[in-house]
């Protein structure tokens, strides 16, 4: 059935499954460090600390990665990120008493940058396996390809726990080195070898994106990350653990179902954004969905603020909050795709998910500052202003002169 398809298909379902597989382990990593450090009497903020090396070398991998893709081809700088999340992997199987805090977070850092090299070549291959007049049908593929992403780091909570119970840290650690360097191999002898490799060499210094409408989206990407990040890292789960009595596998499981269900709703966002009407969207679309998922945080704020009943309000306001800001988030993904250049589409993929990092980045600083100087209401605070910035610099994207038709997949 495989050869019936087309060699850019194939190579798109070579990329995701590359993907997915990395996407699983990495949501899995999350959890175990998260549980049996937790285990060990760390609190949650110090947790949270042991992840900073993994959100700061994201910064610089996504910059650098993008120099490195269109140096070396995407297909390369996919199976550099799966070797090296391998490698971070086999970093957590030494002896427990050589797994210092320090050591952890180099483990980190290095999963940090495999993360980011291996979702970077991911976004920007799709934009070379689909034809440049076909958007509906790009836009249909990112969507797929962010959307599954994310509800697979959630089932990968799952599996993290799942694991850590059944046969403990070190045991789930290595089955996970193991697999996914099975599906490293498979991709060395399968993924095409000129894939992403710039035709006109670009220099070091053409690391900084020259187009306007991604320095735009970057910045706005920046800000929406923030604007999640500011609450979910550390305040969320420190205050359903110490404020509303959670037990710890209540609060992994809420976050786990949360993002899968975030994931879900991104794989649909083309067919709310415009799709039923023959189009694909632009800034004027990113402009208006981000003002509108302002109003969520804003009004959670204000709720918790007046004392109404707090478990309600982090339910039913995140569960909106999640379907909205999924929706922006697969906007963004798609227009980062759309506007990037065929030639060393890395480098402008690159340079977008830079920014993208930089507001995790932000986000789990100030989450864990604010939330122990003010609580959870400023987090979700200034999660409104920041997507009230995103939105405000959404204004000035490129907007489409009319609705384009859809293309059949």
């Amino acid at each position: 059935m495989l050869a019936r398809l087309s060699s850019d298909v194939r190579q798109y379902l070579l990329v995701t499954g590359n993907y997915w597989a990395f996407t699983l382990t990495d949501g899995a990593l999350r959890m175990l460090v998260v549980l049996h450090f937790h285990q060990l009497g760390y609190s949650p903020l110090q947790v949270a600390m042991l992840f900073l090396f993994y959100e700061i070398f994201g910064v610089i991998t996504n910059l650098v990665g993008g120099w490195l893709g269109a140096q070396l081809g995407l297909n390369r700088t996919m199976n550099i990120g799966l070797a090296m999340q391998v490698i971070a992997l086999s970093m957590l199987l030494v002896p427990s008493t050589l797994l210092t805090v320090p050591w952890v977070m180099a483990a980190q850092a290095l999963s940090g940058i495999a993360k980011d090299l291996n979702k970077m070549s991911a976004k920007g291959s799709i934009k070379l396996l689909v034809p440049g007049e076909a958007q509906g049908t790009l836009y249909r593929w990112v969507a797929a390809l962010t959307g599954s992403k994310n509800a697979l780091k959630g089932i990968g909570f799952f599996l993290g726990g799942a694991l850590l119970t059944t046969v403990g840290f070190r045991a789930a650690v290595a089955a996970m080195a193991i697999g996914l360097a099975l599906v490293w191999l498979s991709s060395l002898a399968l993924l095409k070898r000129d894939l992403g490799k710039a035709k006109h060499k670009p220099k070091f210094r053409d690391l900084l994106s020259k187009s306007r409408a991604i320095n735009l989206l970057s910045a706005a990407r920046m800000f929406l990350f923030g604007a999640r990040d500011v609450w979910f890292v550390v305040a969320l789960p420190v205050f359903l653990a110490q404020s509303l009595g959670w037990d710890f596998w209540q609060v992994g499981g809420f976050l786990a179902a949360w993002v899968i269900g975030y994931g879900l709703v991104q794989s649909l966002a083309p067919y709310v954004t415009g799709r039923r009407g023959g189009e694909v969207p632009d800034g004027r679309a990113a402009f208006g969905w981000a003002t509108l998922l302002a109003i969520i945080p804003a009004v959670m704020a204000a709720l918790l603020a007046r004392e109404y009943a707090a478990q309600a309000v982090l339910i039913i306001g995140l569960m909106v909050f999640g379907v909205l800001f999924a929706i922006n988030s697969s906007l963004h993904s798609y227009l980062i795709v759309s506007y990037a250049s065929e030639d060393g589409v890395s480098l402008d993929v690159g340079f977008y998910y830079m920014a993208n990092a930089l507001g995790r980045l932000l986000g789990t600083v100030l989450s864990g500052w604010v939330f122990q100087l003010a609580g959870l209401g400023a987090c979700l605070a200034i999660s409104a202003l920041f997507i009230a910035v995103a939105a405000a610099i959404s204004l000035a994207l490129p907007r489409h002169a009319a609705p384009e038709p859809s293309v059949p997949a």
